[in-house]
């Protein structure tokens, strides 16, 4: 992006233009439904609405984070809380794909629902490039189908409107810096949240577990960073896999379930490459994950595959 002033009155005009009524945005506290939010809420004011949903999928603290963040992105905001909602569409499924599907539909509906309720006729969502490419756009075969882009409902009562559609995610934080917008500690978190980080069955009970392994892995890297041993890598998570492995616990045989740590390094997530994380770190986390989830998880692993061949979510 040569001129984030330019794009930002280009879509500022394409945004009034393009909706003559009322509009609700899909903010999900990242980088890109934020900038998509600042633009609308500065094309339309009150005519837009950010719509900011508790999916029960996601992060320790992330409703108050992204509060906070809304707050000082002078963006006004509704949380929804929907909990029961997602995990209810997601009982029994497996496939990552379809998990995405139902996912996109969910908050499709529920979106609509909202926009009823406002009066709105048109839905802002922060798609950027890597989204409709990874999704099979440009002629290119579906990597894995984004919430925002192919979990889009064919009966859909909306008008989408994407600002940020052609942007890549280094561009959109060159654009955020200029939107004023705080750079927020947030790193890249998928659309569908940790039902993506729990391969297998989305369960109450596993959601808590890959939750706590997320935060853990959060909490050790941002201490690392904090102490000048490592720079701040693009991304770093954990993800909970659909595998049962033996442990010991005591001189008990323990039959939990294994965790991925994943980090790694990009600038437009278009690639990446896994970090080469310090062995005190990875050893800190896999004890802190074991013993904090003593029975639930027995196996810590650590990902070392870049993108491509495999992709950074691993569903």
């Amino acid at each position: 992006m040569k001129d984030p002033e330019a794009f930002r009155l280009e879509a500022v005009a394409t945004l009034r233009r393009r909706v003559t009524g009322r509009a609700i945005v899909a903010a999900s506290g990242g980088i890109d439904s934020t900038a998509a939010a600042v633009l609308t809420q500065q094309a339309l004011g009150e005519r837009a609405r950010s719509i900011f949903v508790d999916t029960g999928l996601l992060r320790e603290g992330e409703v108050e984070k992204v509060g906070a963040f809304f707050r000082a992105s002078d963006l006004e905001y509704t949380v929804v809380p929907a909990a029961e909602r997602f995990l209810g569409a997601l009982e029994g499924v497996v496939d990552p794909e379809e998990k995405r599907r139902r996912i996109g539909t969910a908050f499709i509906r529920l979106f609509e629902e909202e926009a009823v309720r406002f009066s709105a006729d048109s839905l802002v969502q922060g798609t950027i490039a890597p989204d409709w490419i990874e999704s099979g756009g440009a002629l290119r075969d579906t990597i894995k189908t984004h919430h925002n882009v192919g979990g889009l409902p064919k009966d859909l009562k909306l008008q989408i409107v994407e600002p940020l559609r052609d942007l890549y995610k280094d561009e959109v934080r060159t654009l955020a810096a200029h939107l004023k917008i705080p750079r927020a500690d947030r790193q890249p978190f998928p659309g569908p949240g940790l039902a993506v980080r729990v391969s297998g069955p989305v369960t109450v009970d596993r959601v808590a577990v890959a939750r706590r392994a997320n935060a853990i892995v959060e909490e050790e890297v941002d201490r690392a960073i904090a102490e000048g041993r490592i720079a701040r890598p693009w991304q770093y998570f954990a993800v909970l896999l659909p595998v049962r492995t033996v442990g010991v616990t005591g001189d008990n045989r323990v039959y939990g379930e294994a965790v991925s740590v994943r980090i790694v390094e990009s600038i437009d997530a278009m690639s990446a490459v896994a970090a080469a994380a310090p062995w005190e770190l990875l050893r800190t986390i896999a004890e802190r994950i074991t013993r904090e989830l003593t029975g639930k998880v027995s196996r810590v692993l650590y990902d070392i595959t870049d993108k491509p061949p495999a992709t950074i979510e691993w569903e």
